[in-house]
């Protein structure tokens, strides 16, 4: 929902919580890397970059170029640089090295016709995730004939501490067990007031890896798991907020001006993996999922 210090966040909840509560929310907190867009040329981008969006990526030899069958290649998001983010400050278990490679069936090759969703299980090949790990023998690839890259856009990282909805399973499973999903509940931490305050926070989803993902919408990990579970148990059901707790933040994109990259009406792409999946470095169980205003 929210992102900043931890101090800044420890004084906005003494502030509109009771001291209990304050003290549950802060602990509910998770560290994130926010990614920030950096122009060319400047001292950031010289020296601190993780990682970029855009451009065209680096591959071995034999790793093609991701295709959804039918439907086309797959355009180039950003590259990540895992050597280089401080992953050390995460809690989320990332390779040590090698690059993150995402890729995402953008609606180029036929206006936008073929939507990748995460409640449509054909459609998950439109959206990839590949880790090519340290020591490959990579180049640049060109672009699939119909596909035109985005700009380069270099990425600089620094750690803050990512605060989620009220309405979070997480969330909810600390201050409201029971309470419909999805939906505000009878706490403090639902208080118009605290809602306000951290919606004045900081409002922007930005590009992330790891954390608590800033949802457009509901909460993307609701998302995750009702794909995960084909759809097949109701928002009543208690195993889809058992499911919804299995999944993380892999990586989230927002809309980028200098990258001109706009996600439907202003909207954000997400990855999400289950951390055993992620420990195991099975990138290829990531789900995919993007919510717009």
């Amino acid at each position: 929902m929210t992102h900043g210090s931890l101090d800044a966040l420890r004084d906005l909840a003494v502030r509109h919580l009771p001291p209990d509560d304050a003290e549950r929310w802060l602990n509910l907190l998770r560290p994130g890397v926010r990614l920030e867009a950096t122009a060319h040329g400047s001292a950031a981008a010289a020296h601190d970059v993780v990682g970029q969006l855009g451009g065209l990526p680096k591959l071995p030899a034999d790793v093609h170029w991701p295709v959804w069958a039918a439907h086309g290649p797959l355009s180039f998001i950003a590259a990540i640089d895992c050597a280089a983010l401080p992953a050390d400050a995460l809690d989320i278990d990332l390779p040590a090295d090698g690059t993150l490679l995402f890729f995402y069936f953008d609606g180029q090759l036929d206006d936008g016709e073929a939507l990748v969703l995460a409640e449509d299980r054909d459609s998950w090949a439109g959206a990839r995730v590949l880790h090519i790990p340290a020591g490959e023998t990579v180049m640049e690839h060109t672009a699939p004939g119909g596909l035109q890259p985005y700009p380069v856009v270099p990425l600089t990282a620094r750690v803050e501490m990512t605060a989620a909805e009220p309405w979070h399973p997480r969330i909810r499973e600390a201050f409201a067990p029971g309470a419909p999903l999805g939906q505000r509940y009878n706490h403090p931490v639902c208080a118009q007031e605290f809602l306000n305050a951290l919606w004045d926070f900081g409002d922007a989803i930005g590009h992330q890896i790891g954390g608590h993902a800033r949802s457009v919408q509901n909460p993307v990990e609701i998302e995750t798991a009702e794909a995960s579970l084909d759809g097949e148990v109701s928002w009543e059901d208690p195993r889809l907020s058992e499911e919804a707790g299995n999944w993380v933040l892999l990586a989230q994109f927002d809309s980028e001006d200098a990258a001109d990259m706009m996600w439907g009406d202003s909207g954000a792409l997400y990855w999400l993996i289950r951390p055993r999946d992620l420990a195991e470095r099975r990138f290829d169980r990531a789900l995919f999922t993007w919510q717009c205003c």
